[in-house]
């Protein structure tokens, strides 16, 4: 059954968090997700508040740039989360948006190089490995975890373009992918993908995430026009939807029936009602996909 989530969105003030997350935990909702956007909120801690706040919802952070961070703090992070709340969280990382990197000095020359290291390294330490690494960006001595996850702890990348793409399948455990995606995207990134996993030699099952802009309400589709106008999207098609519970499960389905295996709602910047947006999503969408 296709997995359903929710994007707290990082315009909300981080006070605003508690009160999302506890009633995503008691409505059910599967996971609640997480940004890590530049100026706004920390991905890592804001994680671990939801995660301490609740008692079942997976909390994943969709994406952490791995310009910002080096990797054995993202590997530190990354296992104490697991070792604290086993199979609950999820960490996602990625490029991050150039421009942002460029304004705190760390807009790498490679972005591809730079992630292709990160994820390498990291699965390897999260994995109980000690590193030695003189890689282009990635360098380590003799690092390992004291207290690496008890378990195998996937990790996922995001990835839009077809080289990260390909990337993402050769060298992580799945691929996110953002609400500019059509069903048609996500069988195209799809493809990319398992070329990335044959090539380097792998064929477990790698998960696909992927957000959907979705509103609901009276205006619903005004804000939806307003919010793709906002985003660049004005002329994209089958993308983002406005309507009812059967109006948004509708397009659950066809995202997943295109090959994703998680679909994670994502409110307007300016949602009104996020905690409403919460039980809408649990209580009224998900039944509809079962």
């Amino acid at each position: 059954m296709t997995g359903l989530g929710v994007v707290f969105r990082p315009q909300l003030p981080p006070e605003r968090l508690k009160a999302v997350a506890r009633v995503a935990d008691e409505a059910g909702l599967e996971e609640l997700w997480l940004w890590e956007d530049c100026f706004r909120e920390g991905g890592i801690s804001t994680a671990a508040a939801a995660l301490a706040w609740t008692e079942r919802v997976r909390v994943g952070v969709g994406l952490l740039p791995v310009p910002l961070r080096n990797v054995a703090l993202t590997a530190m992070e990354a296992a104490s989360l697991h070792r604290m709340f086993p199979g609950r969280a999820t960490v996602v990382v990625g490029h991050g948006v150039q421009d942002w990197m460029g304004q705190v000095g760390a807009r790498p020359a490679s972005p591809l190089a730079l992630l292709g290291e990160h994820l390498d390294a990291l699965r390897a330490l999260l994995a109980g490995e000690r590193l030695t690494v003189r890689g282009r960006y990635v360098s380590l001595d003799d690092v390992g975890l004291d207290w690496a996850p008890q378990r195998p702890v996937p990790v996922l990348a995001g990835a839009t373009g077809p080289r990260t793409l390909r990337l993402s399948g050769a060298k992580a455990d799945g691929t996110v992918l953002t609400a500019a995606s059509s069903p048609d995207d996500v069988r195209r990134a799809r493809r990319l993908i398992e070329e990335g996993q044959k090539e380097a030699g792998r064929g477990e099952h790698h998960q696909v995430v992927v957000y959907l802009l979705a509103v609901t309400g009276a205006d619903a589709e005004a804000r939806l026009r307003t919010e793709l106008a906002t985003e660049g999207l004005e002329s994209a098609t089958d993308v983002g939807v406005a309507g009812d519970a059967g109006a948004v499960a509708a397009a659950v389905r066809r995202l997943a029936e295109a090959g994703a295996d998680t679909v994670v709602l994502q409110p307007t910047g300016d949602e009104p009602d996020p905690e409403g947006f919460v039980r809408f999503a649990a209580e009224e969408v998900r039944p509809l996909l079962a």
